[in-house]
């Protein structure tokens, strides 16, 4: 009898087993269900709907130029004798900068002024003689046109600065033609001293007034259409570690600049206050805010699904459901768009997943990418922008 009794007791010890090792893997299983449900609802990506300023911007790149130039060119020809300058000199205006030989120009004003004299004695004696004068007044008065010419031309061999500035460039040398090496040509406004400027560099010197400095940019043309005077501009340098300062535009080109086929407007920018190290030639990347919306319901463009004219997002409500709802946008910014109607700040909006920035079969669009424009919560990464 207690040998028939002591495989019943294996038995039974080995069921009791059994069902314990089941328990655990049925406690294991569920828990293992709970944590996987679990991490797929934290893998829903939110952002949350809040109140600030939205933002429209457009950008370019651009150059930074002096406001204010001039190119200082002979109006005599002539072999050039002495420069009295050298590129990073600071002059004023009327300041002596170079000469040309002379002697030439200077002989033909004494033969000038002799032939005046000619002309006013001739006329004399024709006056005393009680003749015709006309013809002599006549030879007076080409006479005079001639000293005044003779004298242009010697004050043209001595060349000034038509404006303060700096000297930043010499396009000539010692013993060469007067005629600057430069392809520009020195159209403008007559300066004394026999030079004349103009607002362009290629004279036989150019200056500039580095203390005034502006920024050129073209704009798409897309783009240029948002533009005006008087926008609030960022600029940003590339060559200088951390430099940024604001400006406004001055001005938009009226007429565009077309290369190969892509359309651009030049617009200038000002900029009242340069960074240290800020030089004409620099690159820049400019920034113009051309709308804004302060104190809006905004959300961040990632949330928003357009389709057409209808604007849809995905609430996440407390309940741990998803309800879409319907949308009016208002301005469409950078990062985040303006909410006229559907939300409410301090909600969750569900960033949509696996949507491409442009399907042309459905029509349908999300916004830009996760920006600024209200938080982001959740796992994974931010889907594509627009």
């Amino acid at each position: 009898m207690k040998a028939l009794r002591r495989p019943s007791t294996a038995v039974n010890a080995l069921l009791a087993l059994l069902i314990v090792g089941a328990a655990i893997w049925g406690v294991n299983l569920i828990r293992s269900t709970s944590s996987g449900n679990s991490a797929n609802a934290t893998d829903v990506r939110t952002v949350t709907v809040s109140q600030g300023t939205v933002t429209k911007t457009v950008s370019a790149d651009g150059t930074v130029q002096s406001a204010s130039t001039a190119a200082a060119t002979f109006t005599t020809a002539g072999t050039v004798t002495s420069i009295k300058v050298q590129v990073g000199d600071k002059v004023s205006k009327g300041q002596q900068l170079a000469a040309v030989d002379a002697a030439g120009a200077a002989r033909d004003l004494a033969l000038a002024r002799a032939n005046l004299d000619a002309a006013n004695d001739a006329l004399d004696r024709a006056a005393t003689a009680g003749t015709d004068t006309t013809a002599a007044e006549n030879e007076v008065t080409t006479a005079k046109l001639a000293v005044a010419d003779a004298e242009a031309a010697v004050a043209g061999t001595t060349l000034t600065a038509p404006m303060a500035g700096t000297v930043t460039a010499i396009n000539g040398s010692l013993g060469g033609s007067s005629s600057p090496t430069g392809s520009a040509s020195s159209a403008g406004t007559g300066g004394t001293g026999g030079s004349a400027a103009s607002t362009s560099a290629g004279g036989f010197i150019d200056l500039a007034d580095l203390s005034r400095l502006q920024i050129t940019a073209n704009f798409a043309e897309a783009d240029a259409t948002s533009l005006e005077a008087g926008q609030s501009a960022t600029v940003t340098w590339n060559a200088l570690e951390n430099a940024e300062t604001t400006g406004k535009v001055l001005a938009v080109d009226p007429t565009a600049t077309t290369t190969g086929s892509v359309v651009t407007y030049g617009v200038t920018i000002s900029l009242p206050d340069p960074p240290d190290g800020a030089k004409p030639g620099q690159t820049v990347r400019v920034s113009v805010v051309t709308d804004s919306v302060e104190n809006a319901t905004m959300v961040n463009a990632a949330a928003v699904t357009v389709s057409g004219r209808r604007s849809t997002a995905t609430v996440l409500t407390g309940a741990g459901r998803q309800e879409v709802r319907q949308l009016r946008v208002g301005l469409e910014g950078d990062d985040a768009y303006q909410i006229t109607s559907g939300l409410t700040a301090g909600e969750k909006v569900v960033v949509p997943t696996g949507t491409s920035s442009g399907n042309s079969g459905s029509g349908t669009r999300t916004g830009g990418g996760l920006g600024t424009g209200g938080g982001f919560s959740g796992g994974g990464a931010p889907p594509g922008g627009r």
